[in-house]
């Protein structure tokens, strides 16, 4: 394996479409573009394998609620004996805007318990984030219910092109580098 690529959400049918739960929709609809189906892990999570170029790469959904999702990522990194910069976590970011995708390796936690959980886990901030924006149109005290709130019906067009770009980025940062795939990702430039 030369790359995980680690989608967070919470499991459940309550939680399917919920904001929390961008990372898995984008893997989803990663390996659903690579007609590939996940399937039970030897723990916690859901997996499947793709081929980006040569490399090959795991994606998986830790099945644990987000707050824990690193317990997965550590036991998987640990089998496979695989350095942390070569995990990209899929996360829902609000301060960015619905559509926003933006990649970056290392940096705190954001106030994000998934990212937090990952670095607690690892032991390590240099591991890399994917950050879709789910929006910020909460009041103050506001954000939980708001994260665990479904996208509306008005923002469909924007989550489903968010949602392909997440997609076809994660290809071209495995397949072109981190620096060139980054620059273009994060100016929102044609891949």
């Amino acid at each position: 394996m030369d790359w995980l690529i680690a989608g967070l959400g919470n499991p459940g049918l309550k939680y399917e479409r919920t904001r929390h739960n961008i990372g898995w929709m984008v893997i989803d609809s990663l390996a659903q573009k690579h007609n590939k189906t996940f399937k039970p892990g030897k723990g916690m999570w859901l997996e499947t394998e793709i081929k980006i170029r040569r490399e090959s790469v795991m994606l998986i959904k830790p099945t644990t609620f987000m707050n824990a999702s690193g317990e997965a990522i550590k036991k998987l990194i640990n089998i496979h004996k695989l350095p942390a910069e070569r995990v990209i976590a899929i996360v829902d970011e609000y301060n960015f805007p619905v559509g926003k995708v933006h990649i970056k390796s290392g940096g705190s936690d954001g106030g994000h318990n998934g990212i937090t959980s990952i670095i607690e886990s690892l032991g390590t901030m240099d591991f890399w984030r994917m950050r879709c924006g789910i929006g910020k149109n909460f009041p103050p005290g506001g954000m939980v219910d708001y994260v665990l709130s479904n996208f509306a019906a008005y923002e469909n067009e924007e989550l489903s092109s968010m949602i392909t770009r997440a997609c076809e980025s994660l290809e071209f940062f495995i397949s072109a580098g981190a620096a060139r795939a980054m620059q273009k990702i994060n100016a929102g430039l044609e891949l």
